[in-house]
């Protein structure tokens, strides 16, 4: 899974359009409005890199997107256990 933090700046008139387009995109949430900046911040999730471009142009495309860049990236993956025990090394 990859997760990125996007800052989205529209005109403040355009805020609440906005939010709400985002909000209705898969795997992008808004966690943070500042309507006198017209500043969001959302965090988007996508399988892969590839998704994670492709959703944020579809961001940058939004009516009265003026500026919308990922601002951190961080892959969500759960690493193999180091200490697990191989089934054929365990005791019965």
């Amino acid at each position: 899974m990859n997760l990125s933090g996007i800052l989205v700046v529209v005109p403040p008139a355009r805020v609440e359009d906005a939010t709400r387009a985002l909000n209705v995109l898969p795997g992008v949430e808004v966690h943070h409005v500042e309507p006198a900046t017209g500043r969001i911040v959302v965090v988007q999730e996508a399988e892969t890199v590839e998704g994670e471009v492709a959703a944020l142009c579809r961001i940058k495309a939004l009516p009265g997107v003026m500026l919308a860049e990922m601002v951190y990236h961080v892959f969500d993956e759960t690493p193999p256990e180091r200490d697990a025990i191989p089934a054929e090394m365990a005791e019965s």
